[in-house]
């Protein structure tokens, strides 16, 4: 008996091996599936394989980082934490198991604990391009933009081809420089993944920014055919027909991306221009409404609602939601003009004037003018005292302070703010403008251009204007416009900042380079100072026609404007030098302002 007993144990042993590999390859098959799925983002197709993996005795610890990565894909943040926070993951996986939980952590908007676990990855795989492109995202979102750049840096240095290193530089890039310098980046990223919908949707939003229609259209129709559901592809052809005017198109476009942008302040923005262009005013008025509400610094959004009232007939609503605004010394001519119609319509003509005639001689104060907020500073205060590092706190505090005249203490808090933040563009913004409305331009300045390191936007680029024009110093003003233009190009308010300046300067050849531009994107027509400039320009070579046309269209708009006027009169002079209209019209001059010549 025991011949055939150990014969048989013999046969057994000589099957484990055999048994043993075609289990590794019930494990490695499934698992290299997972791998795949994850790599174009498929997180259910992930998780099936994974889980058929586990039934074929896969261990917990080897599928643990991809099955919390699978969940997170899926939105399922509960079950990727069951996963991925015990940290049991393989020796293998361990880098990769701590930078999922640490992008986890970041998606919970726990980011003090993900540092701590990318620091734990960092220990395993210091020269891990993914990661440090997650650490850079990370620094970003907790106000270290410089140090986020760094991080980026580091990434496509250590791998020149990495999709994500290349996405985020593009996107860092296209924010402190612009789109089409930041061009390049996005399209090598397309080159490595020519089917990632969310990288092509990166590339096609750069293409417009720098005016390429045609082949932005084309990506975003590649994306489609990839995902035939996909929002932003819809979005940004919407962004196209109503660019040239198919508003039925882009309406029907933007209906096609269902209720994803309804959350996104740019979607918001041009369903309401659209729902305007249609006459839907009541419509209008209620996405105007909520993107104010949404972004109450926004001033865009604050005069698109209150010209929508206005063309709605609302008087008596325009009048109580933006009389207030219109009372304060940085309220721009626009929205003084709109109150004034207002309170003509309601009859109340003293009140009209009033706003009127602030209207037609309205010029920019020599430094910003704070805003006064719903909140005093003895509410606001205890709360930042509590916790003065958070940022939500901090930038109300500044802003009321600066508003109810405490300039000393609000430029302190927002100086030590910007030191201790020294990364963060929002900061750096926040001291600059307490020092800007102290009248400390200079100091501002060097601020401004701490924070344009990271995102030259143009609110910014119009702080840094007026801080250079203050300091004397118009030469850099002009070519930081210029710069900005470069890389900028369908930009028409700044190509009609650059006119202005060439106006001044009397260099009229470029100011109708640049006014061209500006035209183009429809920033001269009720514009009475740019009209006023194109009609110097056309006197100067000559156009009598043009010249009387542009002058006569620039006074019909401001009558009370003692510059547009002046301009009316030289070209009325220009015909006939006792001419009679222009006597009168030097008089007006002399009367609104005595220091016109």
């Amino acid at each position: 008996m025991q011949q055939p007993i150990a014969a048989a144990c013999a046969l057994i042993l000589c099957l484990f091996p055999v048994a043993e590999g075609l289990g590794k390859g019930e494990i490695d098959a499934p698992l290299k599936e997972a791998g795949a799925a994850l790599a174009r983002g498929d997180g259910i197709a992930a998780e099936v394989a994974l889980r058929r993996a586990l039934e074929h005795g896969a261990d917990r610890s080897r599928i643990a980082a991809q099955m919390g990565e699978a969940e997170m894909l899926q939105g399922n943040l509960p079950e990727a934490r069951h996963w991925l926070a015990p940290g049991q993951f393989s020796a293998d996986q361990r880098a990769y198991g701590y930078r999922m939980l640490g992008r986890l952590e970041m998606d919970d908007g726990n980011l003090p604990a993900a540092g701590r676990a990318f620091d734990r990855a960092l220990q395993i795989a210091p020269a891990n391009a993914d990661l440090w492109v997650d650490i850079g995202r990370l620094r970003y979102r907790g106000g270290e933009q410089l140090q986020a750049i760094a991080a980026v840096r580091r990434a496509v240095s250590l791998d020149p081809e990495n999709v994500g290193g290349l996405l985020f530089q593009g996107q860092m890039v296209r924010d402190a420089v612009g789109p089409v310098s930041a061009l390049p980046w996005f399209a090598r990223a397309v080159q490595r993944a020519p089917e990632d919908t969310g990288v092509l949707g990166e590339y096609a939003a750069t293409l417009g920014e720098v005016g390429r229609a045609k082949d932005m259209l084309l990506v975003t129709r590649r994306m489609i055919e990839l995902d035939p559901r996909n929002p932003q592809a819809f979005y940004l052809q919407a962004v196209l027909a109503a660019q040239v005017g198919k508003n039925g198109l882009a309406r029907r476009l933007m209906q096609r991306t269902a209720q994803a942008g309804d959350n996104v302040p740019a979607a918001l923005l041009l369903n309401g221009i659209l729902e305007f262009r249609a006459g839907n005013l009541a419509t209008a008025t209620e996405i105007f409404d909520r993107l104010w509400q949404r972004q109450p610094d926004n001033g865009s959004a604050a005069l698109l609602l209150a010209r929508t009232l206005y063309q709605a007939g609302e008087m008596s609503e325009l009048v109580e939601r933006f009389s207030p605004s219109a009372q304060r010394k940085d309220a721009s001519p626009y929205l003084l003009t709109l109150v004034g119609r207002a309170y003509e319509a309601l009859d109340e003509r003293g009140k009209a004037a009033v706003f009127l005639d602030r209207a037609s001689s309205v010029r920019p104060p020599p430094h910003m003018v704070a805003i006064a907020g719903p909140v005093p500073v003895s509410v606001l205060e205890p709360h930042w005292r509590a916790d003065p590092d958070a940022a939500a706190q901090r930038i109300p505090l500044v802003r009321q302070m600066l508003a109810e005249g405490d300039g000393a203490r609000a430029a302190g808090i927002a100086e030590q703010a910007a030191a201790r933040f020294s990364g963060s563009a929002d900061a750096q913004i926040l001291a600059g403008d307490a020092q800007m409305m102290n009248g400390a331009y200079a100091v501002a300045l060097r601020y401004y251009q701490q924070a344009a390191l990271v995102r030259l936007s143009r609110p910014l680029l119009a702080r840094m204007t007026v801080a250079y024009v203050q300091t004397g110093r118009i030469a850099q003003a002009e070519a930081l416009i210029a710069r900005y233009l470069n890389e900028h190009p369908m930009d028409g308010r700044v190509a009609g900042w650059g006119a202005d300046f060439a106006a001044h300067r009397g260099d009229w050849n470029q100011f109708q380079a640049l006014a061209a531009r500006a035209e183009a994107q429809g920033m001269v027509a009720d514009d009475p100072a740019m009209l006023a400039h194109y009609a110097v320009a056309a006197l100067h070579r000559g156009d009598h026609e043009a010249a009387k046309r542009d002058a006569l269209s620039a006074y019909r708009l401001q009558r009370s404007n003692g510059e547009v006027a002046l301009v009316l009169a030289k070209v009325s002079a220009s015909e006939d030098a006792g001419n009679r209209v222009a006597r009168a019209l030097m008089a007006k001059v002399g009367k609104i302002d005595q220091n016109l010549p």
